[in-house]
């Protein structure tokens, strides 16, 4: 789908489901990563995620459209047209949107793998557990104020 079927696609939707017409433009936007599309206030544009159309196909495109437009429609007539307002929703479900997309599967949500580094007190043998390493000659044990080592065997 180019931009010009994308467009074309979208004055349609807006005929249809809104009885309104829709006159700024809809264009993809390759950059966006974890939402389908945005409604941006200043320019009254749409932008959409080309990844959900590849991966979702054309019926999700839809949605993200008919979502996009409820933005746009309630925001030109002065009405609520944030996610929490009750217009929004309640246009939402007259017109069949969805409240959010289908998460993409290209979009690698990726759990950091924190290095934890561990200590313990050469005085009373207390361990200690951190995310973050220190220097051990400026800190002590806070129950018997002994010197503290790393430990080498862990990390």
């Amino acid at each position: 789908m180019n931009q010009e079927q994308l467009q074309q696609l979208t004055e349609q939707i807006s005929q249809q489901f809104f009885k309104k017409p829709f006159r700024h433009k809809a264009v993809f936007n390759d950059r966006l990563k974890t939402t389908g599309g945005r409604y941006l206030l200043h320019t009254h544009h749409i932008e959409l995620n080309r990844r959900s159309f590849v991966e979702h196909g054309k019926d999700e495109l839809i949605g993200i459209i008919k979502h996009e437009l409820c933005h746009y429609h309630l925001h030109l007539e002065g009405k609520g047209y944030q996610h929490r307002d009750r217009d929004f929703r309640e246009l939402l479900q007259q017109v069949g949107a969805p409240r959010f997309c289908t998460p993409l599967k290209t979009v690698q949500h990726r759990k950091k793998t924190v290095k934890l580094h561990y200590y313990i007190c050469t005085g009373c043998g207390k361990h200690y557990t951190r995310k973050r390493r220190f220097d051990t000659s400026r800190y002590v044990c806070g129950i018997c104020r002994g010197k503290l080592k790393k430990e080498e065997g862990k990390a």
